[in-house]
């Protein structure tokens, strides 16, 4: 079997990528083919989340073992076949390729050719130019208020006044009591 993606970004627009893998290649070689199709590097933590229809995120694929002590199953791109998680048209996919800032591509699985198989994942459509691979932090112009200064934006609701904190009752605080117990 071989599945055809249809991948877009809701950062740019104009871009897409269509990828066609074989349904028993693994989401290691899915990420390959994505991070190839738009060129960029391979030293970043990346994840897959299956979704729901309202792209609500459902089952995490991630790159590397994230957290072995997890009730939870743990799926691992690079062990994990796509036919394992994926049997339908139409199912939605999240690709974060920037952990950090949580951006990533959506993905559809827009057809399941049965009678066919791919030796090698193919890149088979290519339109516009992708995001930048990692968010620039650097260009972003970050100005920290004064913490005595609280302007209306950082309480908005005209109701809360910040004179009524009982700061005394938070310096009588430690470790080993419990501010809630009567």
């Amino acid at each position: 079997m071989v599945y055809k993606f249809l991948i877009l970004s809701d950062e740019v627009d104009n871009f897409g990528r269509e990828i066609s893998i074989d349904a028993d290649a693994t989401f290691l070689d899915l990420q390959n083919i994505i991070l190839d199709s738009v060129g960029y590097t391979k030293d970043q933590i990346t994840s897959f989340f299956i979704c729901d229809d309202d792209w609500e995120r459902k089952t995490e694929v991630t790159l590397i073992e994230m957290d072995s002590s997890s009730e939870e199953d743990s799926w691992l791109m690079e062990s994990t076949k796509l036919s394992e998680l994926l049997e339908e048209e139409r199912q939605k996919l999240i690709f974060v390729f920037d952990i950090v800032a949580d951006r990533g591509f959506f993905m559809e699985l827009r057809a399941i050719e049965t009678r066919t198989h791919l030796d090698k994942a193919v890149c088979t459509k290519s339109i516009g130019n992708p995001p930048a691979q990692l968010e620039n932090f650097d260009s972003i112009d970050i100005t920290i208020a004064d913490s005595t200064d609280f302007s209306d934006e950082f309480y908005p609701d005209d109701s809360f006044d910040p004179s009524e904190i009982d700061e005394e009752g938070f310096s009588n605080f430690d470790e080993n009591s419990d501010p809630y117990a009567n």
